[in-house]
């Protein structure tokens, strides 16, 4: 009741602003008429045009993949940079007033850029949620409200704040914006033991597609499904806050890393590994990194190196994990351990922005039979010339297959062996051209040995080359989306698209990959 009550307050003010302003100052021209609206509800100061002096720098601030900062690129007529849920909703009402859609991004990390530019000529927006990032922690109710603007390892370092044994099962780069890492599920190391990032998400608030402020009870069931892991941030609104589930974590946690060669076994070590690591107990994760021709074994482990070692001696000791591999510590400080390294600090995790941002392209694949060694041989082998790229694999099981593929939008559950995130980089040097031939015949390579009917695939790895909606008659097509959709979603992208058709029937929130209607 208090939120319907602020939200009816909220829009009513909100309307009656914007409803005079049109009466005073008709709009010339689409975009024109969007910016009066805009300058009507909110501070000028937030809000960039093409013109403006700090648009492109506003622009780039979380453009992750430099490939999207070239001359070719579709950038948005506007940015929009709220500091209060109001001015999302100005955004909204305004966008449809003036038939301006709006994209939105909170860390910018969406690997096809798709959270603020766009593949085809249109007049769109970003809203940037950069400035809604505060984190709310209640330590003893092990919960929390996180803005989805705040970075991964803003949320993490709060929650360390308040408690050294309480975490957040997300990813492991501290720069993702929580908003886009939620939508589309979300995991890291704290995967098996504790699901999805998605999956620990108690409530939400919510811009929908008419511009109102809702949470859970009056959004509904099925848009709450939706939300956690249907790419919430581009087909149904978007999602200002989340209040999330806080996880226990011991006092110590336990990191090894261990590097093998094809010399080394690493062929056999892999064939081994895909059947190993998804049944070890959920306390531990091991995933692989194979680059040239090198795999690097990196695990953590919820418990000390005493614990530790007995279980690796008895279920996987042909890696020859000893104690010289162990690197003992809390969990806060695991974070920048393992993705910027043994010598940053905690605090470290708050930086927002890269030292580098390379150009990128990436695609994925889900494992359900484990891949014969020879196989492997032939793997390692496509690793040798320098523009090869690399292999990511995170074993799934213990949580993630005890629940049912329809808990949320992201179906890849019981029976999943392991994920893999192909991922190649080059520099302006290079046209890419080598990397990216690299990664599609890779891909096509690995086709017998991957899921089938559909080939599964990680919204949040996303990949514009599984397929692009198709916009018939102002709303995207539904058996054009099907094609890219029950890749990432299975049996659930059907679900999505009827929740698309009552929360947004006329497709306002819609880009290359968004979640069409439902239609027969």
């Amino acid at each position: 009741m208090v939120m319907a009550s602020r939200r009816s307050l909220a829009l009513g003010l909100l309307f009656g602003l914007l409803s005079c302003y049109a009466s005073v100052v008709p709009s010339v021209a689409s975009s024109d008429g969007f910016l009066q609206c805009l300058s009507a509800a909110m501070p000028k100061q937030l809000l960039y045009t093409q013109g403006s002096p700090s648009f492109t720098s506003v622009l780039a601030s979380s453009i992750r993949n430099a490939k999207f900062s070239t001359p070719g690129t579709v950038r948005p007529l506007f940015i929009v940079t709220p500091t209060n849920a109001s001015h999302v909703q100005a955004a909204v009402v305004c966008g449809r007033r003036h038939d301006v859609r709006v994209r939105v991004r909170s860390g910018g990390h969406d690997y096809e850029g798709l959270s603020y530019r766009s593949e085809r000529r249109e007049a769109f927006a970003v809203v940037d949620l950069a400035n809604l990032r505060s984190v709310r922690v209640d330590r003893e109710a092990a919960t929390a409200w996180v803005d989805s603007g705040a970075t991964l390892g803003e949320l993490f370092y709060a929650i360390s704040q308040a408690s050294k044994q309480l975490a957040f099962p997300a990813g492991l780069c501290p720069t993702i914006g929580v908003g886009g890492h939620l939508s589309g599920g979300g995991f890291g190391m704290l995967l098996r033991k504790y699901g999805l990032a998605a999956d620990n998400v108690l409530d939400a608030t919510l811009v929908d597609a008419n511009g109102e402020l809702v949470d859970k009870q009056v959004m509904g069931p099925d848009v709450f499904w939706a939300i956690r892991g249907g790419g919430g941030g581009g087909s149904f609104g978007i999602v200002l806050s989340w209040k999330v589930k806080l996880v226990p974590v011991p006092p110590t946690v336990t990191l090894f890393t261990v590097l093998k060669s094809a010399d080394e076994g690493a062929v056999r070590m892999l064939t081994r590994w895909q059947q190993v690591a998804p049944a070890l107990p959920e306390d531990i994760f091991i995933t692989v990194r194979l680059h040239k021709q090198v795999a690097r074994f990196q695990s953590m482990y919820l418990g000390t190196c005493d614990a530790l070692l007995p279980l690796m001696g008895s279920r996987f000791p042909e890696l020859g994990v000893n104690r010289t591999h162990c690197k003992e510590m809390t969990w806060i400080q695991s974070v920048p351990y393992i993705y910027l390294g043994p010598t940053a600090a905690v605090e470290d995790i708050l930086n927002r922005t890269t030292s580098s941002t390379p150009f990128s392209k990436a695609t994925s694949d889900y494992v359900r039979q484990a891949i014969a060694e020879d196989v492997w041989a032939e793997i390692f082998a496509r690793f040798a010339k320098p523009e090869d790229g690399l292999m990511i694999m995170d074993p799934y099981g213990a949580k993630m297959s005890s629940l049912p593929e329809t808990a949320t939008p992201f179906p890849h559950r019981g029976g999943v062996l392991y994920n893999i995130q192909y991922m190649n980089f080059w520099s302006a040097a290079t046209d890419g051209s080598a990397q990216t031939r690299w990664l599609r015949d890779m891909y096509a390579f690995m086709e017998p040995h991957v899921s089938k009917n559909p080939r599964g695939a990680y919204v949040n790895y996303r990949d514009l080359d599984l397929g692009q909606n198709v916009v018939v008659g102002n709303v995207t097509s539904y058996q054009a989306g099907r094609v890219w959709g029950e890749k990432y979603y299975g049996g659930n992208f059907q679900r999505l698209a009827m929740t698309k058709a009552i929360a947004d029937p006329t497709d306002y929130f819609r880009n290359e990959q968004s979640i069409p209607p439902f239609s027969e």
